[in-house]
């Protein structure tokens, strides 16, 4: 699983819309979904923000860790 696939899926499972991920961020819904869909590759200056709204590591957003939990 690619990054933007495992974003996307952790915001699903915490049921957090692509606008509400967006406006946290602070950038617009389109190009936060070009983002997960992998259209255009995200900057790395978003990933800790995602992972703190998302409460996961980075490591599992990178594919480090098949673990989604922060330690």
């Amino acid at each position: 699983m690619y990054y933007n696939e495992r974003i996307a899926w952790i915001r699903d499972c915490r049921s957090i819309s692509q606008k509400e991920m967006a406006e946290k961020i602070g950038i617009k819904q389109q190009q936060y979904a070009r983002y997960e869909k992998g259209i255009n590759v995200m900057p790395v200056i978003y990933l800790k923000p995602i992972c703190e709204i998302l409460n996961v590591s980075a490591d599992y957003i990178i594919g480090l860790s098949e673990e989604p939990k922060r330690k």
